[in-house]
């Protein structure tokens, strides 16, 4: 609706406009206003999507050591719960994972409110950007055992998501879950592009690189530190119910 005011408006300046400004003015609006268009479009989402999905594995359907659920705020976290519950339900893994500060201690909650025991949920709330869910999570879980995990976050998230924790020492099945389907183009365009310059970033800086089997063995001591200090780990809690 907007594009159509905006052309419409356009096409009242061009009626009543002289051949200078025509040239000068509308001619460039009029480009840009279509060079706009097609960027935010449904097309260019889909086709952006598409880039940051085409490499990743399709889900093998066989069982895992963990669910390892991403945070990502507050308007993510449903579908996360669900498709974390569903999983366990179908027995691809015993116990979940949830990683991300501000996210964590709420979805736990959200799963035992799903019904899965308290005892098979943990996580940690520390962790501030992807590279960290990964690190975190590394040094949590590969002490416990945990090797081949289920990694669920949004589409856009995935790509960077399964490289790092792939890195991280992990074997990985991805699950990615749709952006939620009431925003709009331009917002769920928005977040995908921001993933593009993540990835991006993340390689520039060297934070995708793979990790040696020693650094995965034995975390650096500012993430021990971290974790420790700051109480990160919530933990499990033997099931009263």
């Amino acid at each position: 609706m907007e594009f159509l005011i905006f052309f419409a408006v356009l096409w009242v300046l061009w009626s009543m406009s002289s051949r200078r400004w025509k040239r000068q003015i509308i001619y460039p609006l009029a480009i840009m206003g279509l060079v706009y268009a097609f960027l935010t479009s449904q097309f260019m989402l889909t086709l952006a999507s598409q880039g940051l999905m085409s490499t990743l594995p399709q889900d093998s359907g066989e069982r895992t050591d963990a669910i390892v659920v991403l945070g990502r705020g507050e308007p993510f976290r449903s579908k996360r719960v669900e498709l974390a519950a569903e999983l366990w339900q179908s027995q691809r893994a015993s116990t979940i994972f949830v990683s991300g500060m501000l996210d964590a201690e709420e979805m736990i909650a959200e799963l035992h409110e799903q019904g899965i025991p308290k005892s098979q949920l943990s996580g940690e709330r520390c962790s501030q950007t992807t590279e960290e869910n990964a690190q975190f999570t590394s040094a949590v879980l590969r002490q416990q055992g945990i090797k081949k995990i289920l990694l669920l976050t949004d589409v856009p998230h995935m790509l960077r998501s399964q490289i790092l924790f792939q890195n991280f020492g992990f074997t990985v099945i991805p699950r990615p879950i749709a952006l939620p389907v009431s925003w709009s183009t331009t917002r769920q365009l928005s977040i995908v592009l921001r993933e593009y310059a993540g990835l991006i970033g993340y390689h520039w800086q060297s934070r995708l690189r793979q990790r040696t089997q020693e650094e995965i063995d034995r975390p650096s001591e500012k993430v021990t530190y971290r974790l420790k200090a700051w109480n990160c780990q919530v933990q499990k809690i033997s099931d009263s119910n």
